[in-house]
């Protein structure tokens, strides 16, 4: 009986893992690529929820407002590029001043209002997690899994353009990105807003799949994206080379992390300390690569001494 608890769980704990995967992936696009620590995510998303929130209300058409969303996270990410290239904050502190900011805004949105409720009983959405059982086209996890390869094959494609390859030789080398009279700057906010832009989308899709949109629904989702970045590049590191892959990597490894949380519930963990195991899941992952480097370059160590030997 307690088995088919978390099998009736499961469903639910994939098809978040998917969203929360397409937020993922907007972290990987700054964490990876341009090699900058931003935290406007914790802000934007909820942003990309209140605007979707108010939108469908309104009778805007679910689909559209996901587009809406999208450029309003990315103007989200516009005003942290600003602050980081053009006066000279750095990149962690311009994205907590951003996501300070947000949260104010994100009350705008909402008339004043900390959550507002769009119940699928009333409103045309695209998902909600009341289907998420179904075997029909209702369930929200075939569209969410069809959005995530969209993503990741246009970001593939962006990211082999001329443009494109400019913005990883920025995260990769900024100074010798510089000499190739690439503007390192405008790379970096243009590559906020992407991030951003992405990370909207996925507080978008999350709105419509709980039924509402919260004014602190974003709380901690850094860590829990950078948790996905890190469990899809430890898991499946050696198998995924190729950059589409790496992305698809990093929606699994959200996938793997809600499931976890799944099954840690299932086995009596009180909900309190979710953040807690949150941040023990994310250090202990991040602590495997170094783990890893120390082990192989104290095997390589000893095999140098006994070839001297």
């Amino acid at each position: 009986m307690e088995i088919m608890k978390l099998f009736n769980a499961m469903p639910g704990a994939v098809s978040q893992g998917i969203i929360w995967g397409i937020m993922a992936i907007g972290v990987y696009v700054t964490y990876r690529i341009l090699d900058l620590a931003d935290l406007t995510v914790d802000g934007s998303i909820a942003t990309g929820g209140a605007v979707a929130a108010m939108l469908i209300v309104a009778g805007w058409d679910p689909a559209l407002v996901l587009v809406i969303a999208f450029l309003v996270g990315m103007l989200a990410g516009l005003i942290t590029g600003v602050l980081h290239t053009n006066m000279g904050i750095p990149a962690i502190l311009a994205g907590i001043l951003t996501q300070l900011a947000l949260y104010s805004i994100n009350l705008r949105i909402m008339n004043n209002k900390a959550n507002t409720s769009i119940s699928v009983n009333k409103y045309d959405l695209l998902i909600s997690s009341r289907y998420v059982r179904n075997f029909t086209l209702d369930n929200p996890i075939p569209l969410l899994l069809i959005i995530t390869v969209v993503l990741i094959i246009m970001l593939y494609w962006f990211f082999g353009t001329e443009y494109g390859c400019s913005l990883r030789a920025t995260g990769s080398n900024a100074n010798m990105a510089r000499a190739q009279g690439i503007n390192t700057n405008l790379g970096k906010v243009f590559g906020l807003m992407l991030s951003n832009g992405i990370v909207a989308l996925s507080g978008a899709l999350l709105t419509q799949y709980q039924g509402f949109a919260d004014v602190s629904m974003g709380r901690g989702a850094i860590v829990i994206g950078l948790a996905a970045v890190i469990i899809g590049e430890v898991v499946f590191g050696k198998l995924f080379r190729n950059f589409a892959m790496k992305l698809v990597a990093v929606s699994l490894g959200a996938v793997i992390y809600y499931m976890v949380i799944q099954v840690v519930l299932w086995l009596g963990l009180n909900t309190n300390d979710l953040k807690m195991l949150t941040a023990l899941v994310v250090a202990l992952f991040l602590a495997i690569p170094h783990w890893k480097a120390k082990l192989a370059t104290s095997q390589t160590m000893k095999k140098g001494e006994q070839a001297d030997a």
